[in-house]
């Protein structure tokens, strides 16, 4: 153990270098709904992905080029109350919470998790899971918890397959959509950006955040350049984020999509976020705050 520990240990700057996005997720209590108003919103299609083996949630996908996707998750007819119940995202579930965890992916998870162990981090053990999808092809994978409940709220969960990849990401053999490019950034909402940033600079050997206040959007923000994570905190106590976090707790509160074509999308307002515009979806219609950026 002590020479995977080494060997975590100096692998430590590669992994926080990428913190690639496996996948995101956004957690409701009818996935019709969720389908419906994500493809109104973006006009993109999404793909039933099948009903999850925790007999709690079934999932639908977009999924993008780069190999990242956006997984809407909802409550199937038939769940068993008992495992909804034991489920980390039952209360973005039953409360239609929207965005609520993120994963990354990992090569070696056993790895990693005694890398994050050794800098006392809280780390969960290495666990199966996995669903059928409605073509019948079996999809097996391996996750690990970082850092606090639920799953993939304040640190991103770790994932691993342990069956093909693309047949978890691309249902009908080919990314959903070419409109956008993946999912650029995930804004994590925090009670505290200077508790938060140096929890985030330990796990993954990052460097100073930029910051800026972005009024429209109700917050504080530190970006970790070169990465996907965005952390935000309210400005005051009745802030829309400040709410959320009071409700739910820190875990991600908006999702950005980097736009291969186009200008925005139609009804929401733009921010300027650290030298680029982010336009917003109508949070109203969606339900959720879900923003694009144009990539070059």
């Amino acid at each position: 153990m002590r020479h995977i520990i080494l060997l975590a240990l100096a692998l430590a700057p590669a992994f926080a270098a990428s913190l690639q996005i496996d996948h995101v997720t956004v957690a409701g209590r009818d996935l019709a709904a969720l389908r419906q108003a994500f493809s109104d919103a973006m006009g993109v299609p999404t793909e039933y992905g099948g009903a999850h083996s925790n007999h709690a949630t079934e999932m639908a996908l977009t999924s993008f080029p780069d190999g990242s996707y956006l997984e809407l998750m909802g409550i199937p007819a038939q769940a068993d109350e008992a495992a909804l119940n034991a489920h980390p995202w039952n209360k973005f579930l039953r409360n239609n919470g929207g965005p609520c965890a993120w994963a990354v992916r990992a090569s070696d998870v056993a790895a990693e998790v005694a890398r994050l162990k050794a800098l006392g981090l809280r780390v969960g053990a290495p666990e199966p899971s996995g669903r059928t999808r409605p073509d019948g092809i079996a999809l097996q994978w391996e996750t690990a918890d970082v850092g606090p409940v639920p799953r993939g709220s304040l640190f991103p969960f770790l994932i691993r397959d342990l069956t093909p990849r693309n047949n978890r990401a691309y249902i009908a053999g080919q990314p959903t959509t070419d409109r956008f490019r993946g999912v650029a950034k995930v804004v994590i909402g925090v009670r505290n950006l200077d508790a938060a940033i140096p929890q985030y600079r330990r796990a993954f050997d990052l460097p100073e955040p930029r910051r800026q206040n972005d009024p429209d959007f109700e917050a504080d923000l530190a970006w970790f350049e070169g990465t996907p994570v965005v952390l935000a905190q309210g400005t005051g106590e009745s802030s829309w984020l400040a709410r959320r976090v009071a409700e739910f707790g820190e875990a991600p509160c908006a999702f950005v999509l980097a736009l291969n074509t186009g200008n925005g999308v139609a009804g929401g307002k733009s921010s300027y976020w650290f030298g680029g515009f982010v336009s917003w979806s109508d949070t109203v219609s969606l339900g959720w705050r879900l923003g694009v950026q144009a990539v070059r």
